[in-house]
């Protein structure tokens, strides 16, 4: 028979890869429609930038689920078990969760930016004012 701690490690190990490959799996479907229209239509540029950043992704959780694999203390019960499988897993989720976040907020400012170069230029004023006389305000006095 198994330990608790390996059945603990194989548990952290299966629920972190499904977490891991079902969100980059949503991430890269739906974040393809947001690179379309960062990229200004460029479904090949979309794509391709799309694919790097699963494959960052996965890089970086995978990387994080092995080197939070170790456990701090000993797991001799089922309890023990569940509450060191919620701080593992908890970790990854906060991780997951840090790194959308920081997907969003880098595509935002890149969206952004494509805006503002393609955006038209201000608009050129209707009229000017003619100049205040020496000590005038331009309000009335009450």
């Amino acid at each position: 028979m198994l330990s608790p701690i390996v059945v603990t490690y194989f548990v952290y190990l299966a629920l972190s890869l499904a977490l891991t490959v079902w969100v980059a799996r949503t991430l890269h479907r739906n974040g393809r429609v947001f690179l379309v229209d960062v990229f200004a239509g460029s479904t090949e540029l979309a794509d391709s930038t799309n694919h790097l950043l699963v494959v960052g992704f996965y890089l970086v959780n995978l990387g994080y689920v092995s080197l939070a694999l170790k456990l701090g203390g000993e797991v001799l019960d089922t309890r023990g078990s569940i509450e060191a499988l919620s701080q593992k897993v908890g970790g990854v989720l906060l991780v997951l969760g840090a790194m959308h976040f920081f997907n969003l907020f880098v595509f935002s400012r890149i969206r952004r930016r494509a805006r503002l170069a393609s955006a038209p230029p201000p608009v050129a004023p209707d009229g000017v004012l003619p100049p205040l006389a020496t000590g005038a305000l331009p309000w009335p006095k009450p």
